[in-house]
């Protein structure tokens, strides 16, 4: 299959050239278009598109994938998977990968995160994708995590009904000694934070988390050494609850 490689952490990031050559390795047609520089946080943000101009586009060359086209966006991660559903660079990927991301994309922070964002962007497009995590290092193993995206995207793309998203958050361990690969459920907000503002500047910093993770959830099973899989649907409307009857009640009110 033809896949798209991206990320949140920059073109240069080492998680992007690991994945990257997991997929190659595993026989895929690989292209590489990912953001220029750092946009960690960004969720799936597009920036200013539409008549903004245009945006800066570099092609990089990586001597460990000679074959491999690799260009780098000035724009958010989600941006460039709309850039390579489009035909900018060639026929749509069939799949997109995001990743490895330094640092675990669990619970509420699929909401925040780049690398989780450009994932969903590309199911929202009809594309499968997964996203792929590690737990944080100084020097994580890359490898690690990317061994699991080839089989992780065969499953993204088996079966019928809404476009999967594969959420895949790893230990920083060896891959020997991954304890296995469990489904998980998304782990609550459970940050703690501290907030202050003075004149000209708000402080927000994180402290810790409040306990530990509920058993099943995507956060315990990594720290229990597993790799946790967590299936996200995309834009999914919730069953109707009556909101508009109420709402509508209340505006008569």
């Amino acid at each position: 299959m033809r896949v798209l490689v991206t990320n949140d952490d920059g073109v240069e990031a080492p998680g992007l050239l690991a994945l990257s050559e997991a997929i190659a390795a595993a026989g895929h047609d690989v292209i590489v278009v990912a953001p220029s520089g750092e946009r960690s946080g960004s969720g799936a943000a597009i920036g200013r598109l539409h008549r903004a101009g245009p945006i800066a586009c570099t092609e990089v060359q990586w001597p460990s994938l000679p074959g491999v086209p690799v260009y780098a966006l000035d724009a958010p991660p989600a941006a460039t998977v709309y850039a390579g559903f489009l035909g900018t660079f060639g026929p749509p990927p069939d799949a997109v990968a995001s990743g490895v991301n330094p640092g675990l994309n669990y619970g509420h922070l699929v909401l925040h995160s780049g690398t989780v964002g450009a994932a969903l962007t590309a199911a929202t497009v009809g594309i499968p994708a997964v996203a792929v995590s590690i737990a944080w290092h100084e020097h994580p193993r890359w490898a690690t995590a990317a061994a699991l995206v080839p089989a992780a995207l065969e499953w993204a793309l088996a079966g019928e009904g809404p476009v999967r998203v594969v959420n895949l958050n790893v230990p920083d361990v060896d891959l020997a000694d991954l304890r296995g690969v469990r489904e998980a459920r998304l782990a609550p907000f459970m940050e703690q934070w501290t907030a202050a503002h003075q004149p000209g500047e708000v402080h927000l910093d994180y402290v810790g988390r409040a306990g530990e993770p509920p058993t099943g959830s995507d956060l315990a099973l990594v720290l229990d050494g597993f790799a946790a899989v967590t299936t996200l649907v995309g834009l999914h409307p919730g069953e109707p609850a009556g909101a508009a009857g109420a709402i509508e009640t209340g505006t008569r009110g």
